[in-house]
């Protein structure tokens, strides 16, 4: 016979855990995690204001440089779709995301140390310092280089995914966490372009500067020292702080053996309209993305400030000039970015949908790229007469900060909006979050790929320079705003 009372009771447990299982998660936990994107950010940051202008003053000419930067392509269209279904399904006992997010944060460590370190280690394996080509450094900051890309392709997915398994599948709850993320990449932004644009933070570590590291190099090192320093701080806060519960598998489920290769196509075959309507946006909207990214502070350098990175003294500080210059561009462009990112969901609802915000800043984009055009003529026009060295006017460089600034604008939307929509879209087809968003990362690096392995040659056809990269980005922008205003759900 029964107990009525310890039924009644074993009910009340069972309905308290069910409560207790639906309670949304803690807004503190969801920005907890989202803020490992400032690390992650300050990284990218330094990537994006320094590197480039950092390989061709290791000899590499500016035509090839943007090789280098297939290193994160490749790397995203491998690393993340892989980390993602693994991530999916790992049984750690310190849950399915913490892993790779610690595993990318202490590998970032070790490539921030290779780069910064890359003319000394080339110098102690051979490199002659008169020389204009250091090869060795090149090898050793190549490699650096890869394992910072690989590092970040870790992390990010993960914290995104981790960011999706918080929300619950909640639609709202969902864009706020990516808004907050995007927020936090602004933040990071800041840190980093600030850090950039700084010439004397090699004083903070003195022993930054050596025989084969000038004071340019000294800087970049001591840029990457703190984000090593501020990453591994909110990752650590982070992965204590927020709890990731051990995944178990559904009793029943098969395993897969070849994730990448067939779990990757086999997502492709059974993705839904949706989805690929998603992918061909956000693919057109990074090739016209990456080339600025790319080439935004050499052409402030180049053709903004008419300097030379292979040219005399005089050329080579005009250029450092303009990329310095170029960094507090990217940093009033973090703060705008920061700001809008925290208006995204009202500014949704005041617009009547994501896809009606995503073609109006794709336009948004068009116009700021086609106006570099613009710029570029009037310094051009400013040095005729008043000398090579004389440098932009105020009129002319506020108007290229001008551009970096509303850049920002659709940034946030490009940093939120489409991982957002990923991420909604595979809670209600039931796959998995860090699977769907490595799928979408392929419509990102694949972009990526095609502007590193042709940009350089093709500016170098039109007389070298940024201006052809990015009045094709003009274009694609224009044709993603068209496309997203028509063909997203």
């Amino acid at each position: 016979m029964t107990n009525p009372k310890a039924e009644t009771a074993a009910k009340d447990a069972d309905v308290q855990d069910t409560e207790s299982s639906v309670i949304p998660v803690s807004t503190r936990k969801i920005v907890s995690v989202a803020s490992i994107a400032a690390g992650v950010q300050f990284g990218w940051a330094l990537q994006l204001s320094l590197l480039t202008p950092y390989v061709q003053l290791l000899g590499i000419p500016h035509k090839w440089s943007s090789l280098i930067w297939l290193c994160g392509p490749i790397s995203g269209m491998l690393v993340q779709p892989t980390v993602g279904y693994y991530s999916d399904r790992c049984t750690s006992r310190f849950g399915r995301r913490r892993p790779f997010i610690a595993t990318g944060a202490a590998l970032v460590a070790v490539a921030g140390i290779l780069i910064g370190y890359a003319a000394d280690l080339g110098h102690l394996a051979g490199d002659n310092l008169e020389k204009t080509i250091k090869v060795r450094a090149i090898w050793f900051f190549a490699l650096g280089f890869w394992i910072l890309d690989v590092a970040n392709n870790t992390l990010q997915g993960p914290c995104r995914a981790f960011l999706a398994d918080l929300s619950g599948g909640d639609a709202k709850k969902t864009r706020f966490a990516n808004a907050i993320f995007s927020c936090f990449m602004a933040v990071g932004n800041i840190l980093g372009y600030a850090a950039g644009s700084y010439t004397n933070l090699h004083k903070m570590f003195p022993f930054t500067m050596t025989q084969a590291c000038d004071i340019y190099c000294a800087n970049l090192k001591s840029c990457f020292f703190l984000s090593i320093i501020l990453l591994l701080g909110v990752t650590v806060m982070s992965l204590w702080y927020v709890e990731d519960k051990q995944w178990t598998p559904e009793k029943g489920a098969s395993d897969v053996k070849n994730p990448f290769f067939g779990e990757i196509f086999g997502a492709f075959r059974v993705m839904e309209r949706p989805m690929w309507m998603l992918i061909i946006v956000t693919a057109l909207n990074w090739i016209a993305w990456f080339p600025f990214l790319l080439f935004d502070t050499d052409w402030m350098g180049r053709e903004v400030y008419g300097g030379d990175s292979a040219g005399d003294d005089k050329m080579k500080d005009l250029y450092n000039r303009g990329v310095h210059a170029g960094a507090l561009g990217l940093m009033i462009n973090s703060v705008v970015l920061g700001v809008v990112s925290l208006f995204i969901e009202w500014i949704i609802q005041k617009m009547g949908g994501a896809k009606r915000l995503w073609g109006a800043v794709n336009f948004i984009l068009a116009v700021c790229l086609g106006l570099t055009v613009l710029i570029t003529k009037l310094a051009e026009a400013h040095r005729k007469t008043a000398g090579a060295f004389a440098g932009p006017t105020e009129g002319i460089r506020g108007g290229a900060l001008t551009i970096f600034a509303f850049l920002g604008i659709p940034l946030a939307v490009t940093f939120s909006i489409p991982f957002a929509l990923a991420s909604i879209i595979s809670s209600n087809s039931g796959a998995g979050q860090g699977l769907s968003l490595g799928v979408l990362n392929l419509a990102i690096v694949i972009p990526q790929m095609v502007v590193s392995l042709g940009g350089g040659p093709f500016d170098a056809l039109f007389g070298g320079g940024n201006l052809p990269g990015f009045v094709v980005g003009a274009i694609a922008a224009a044709v993603s705003a068209v496309v997203a205003l028509t063909v997203l759900p």
